[in-house]
């Protein structure tokens, strides 16, 4: 490493170092206010606050989305466009128990680091705001309007229990199943009845055996969302809701149609009538650019992170990043923030992540993120290799 591009990488983790404490604080209210998809009200406006504090040029309710922020900083000097994405909306009931209350602050952190350097480097910065993950997530509606068509790297780091390379997530459908019967007393009269719920059943059945004949990367699972009000009344309407997922989004739509048949036998077998919607968005596979992992891996690495302790190929849930990723090289990397093997979505992971120990390694992934974005805005040879990745991958697409 040349003394010019250490001295900027040590700029950058000063830069990060002294605006910690805000950070920590912002975190730490985000944490305490805990808000829904789309609701997050007072995490957006927190944030774009801070960024305007900053020099950005914020673009609040970005595509009518309240919650949904742009926000730009343009060098003088023309470069590539690096995205740096943000999370905060909550889980129902448990708050922050995925973290992110630290994924925004993680982004906000490597944007405090970069902008002393962008008017040397060139580029533009942005950071985009993006709610409900978790359900309907902005990133979807974002990367549909061509939001990321311009980006040469997306960049974002998730908090959790290790360190892990950003690897792939699984497509995703989230359908909802409704029938719809005729009530009839239980007991006195139940020839005059159609039973919905006896549908449902006969699609759980239907789907159970369906799961004999699919891929070793799908993964189909249900639950009866509503199973009528009493057993002496047969059920005119009854309901059930299935994630149905897989590596591609292809497979994905194959299996969709196949869980479709089993509703649509299910209603023609008990005479029931059936509707089918999706009652959250649908997410793409994510396809990490691997340059660009590399990077973030090396910088990992750099920072004090012993190669064996990054694990890779562990990924099995599902991001609408994977949407982001088909549109510009992304990638999703995994930093450490607690020290147990917390599973996220938990309440152990929810207080673990609010803890001095947590704030620590959300700025540490904040410099990640900053030295990441720093190396695709300053060696051209890496930001070909990432172009060349992207290119290539559309191109089997």
């Amino acid at each position: 490493m040349n003394e010019q591009l250490k001295h900027d990488k040590s700029r950058i983790r000063d830069a990060i170092d002294a605006y910690a404490p805000k950070l920590r604080e912002l975190a730490a209210f985000i944490a305490a206010h805990p808000e829904l998809g789309h609701e997050e009200k007072l995490a957006s406006a927190r944030l774009t606050e801070a960024l305007e504090e900053m020099g950005f040029a914020v673009q609040r309710g970005t595509l009518g989305l309240e919650t949904a922020f742009v926000a730009e900083y343009r060098s003088a000097k023309p470069g590539p466009t690096i995205a740096l994405l943000a999370e905060y909306d909550a889980l129902p009931e448990i708050g922050h128990a995925c973290g992110h209350h630290l994924i925004c602050t993680m982004a906000l952190g490597a944007a405090a680091g970069l902008m002393p350097l962008l008017a040397e480097t060139g580029g533009t910065l942005r950071v985009y705001g993006t709610p409900a993950e978790e359900t309907k997530g902005a990133k979807v509606d974002m990367a549909a309007a061509g939001l990321f068509d311009d980006v040469d790297a997306a960049l974002m780091a998730h908090p959790y229990h290790s360190f892990e390379r950003s690897g792939s997530s699984l497509a995703m459908d989230a359908l909802q199943y409704e029938f719809f019967g005729k009530a009839a007393h239980a007991a006195a009269n139940p020839e005059d009845g159609i039973n919905a719920l006896d549908a449902v059943i006969q699609l759980f059945n239907g789907v159970g055996a369906l799961r004999q004949q699919t891929r070793s990367d799908a993964r189909i699972h249900g639950i009866v969302s509503d199973g009528g009000r009493a057993p002496n009344v047969i059920p005119d309407y009854a309901a059930a809701r299935f994630y149905v997922r897989a590596k591609s989004r292809a497979y994905t739509d194959e299996l969709v149609r196949k869980v479709n048949a089993c509703a649509e036998a299910a209603a023609l077998a008990t005479g029931s009538r059936l509707a089918v919607s999706n009652y959250e968005y649908s997410y793409d596979e994510l396809r990490t650019n691997e340059a660009l992992s590399d990077a973030f891996t090396a910088n990992l690495i750099e920072g004090g992170v012993r190669a064996e302790e990054i694990a890779s190929g562990h990924d099995n849930g599902s991001l609408d990043l994977g949407n982001v990723s088909l549109r510009c090289p992304a990638v999703h990397g995994y930093v450490k923030v607690v020290d147990a093997p917390y599973a996220l979505h938990s309440l152990e992971f929810r207080d673990a992540a609010q803890l001095p120990r947590a704030y620590d390694g959300m700025a540490f992934g904040a410099k990640t993120l900053a030295l990441t974005a720093y190396d695709v805005l300053t060696d051209g040879d890496l930001l070909s290799r990432i172009r060349a990745e992207f290119a290539a991958a559309a191109g089997k697409r």
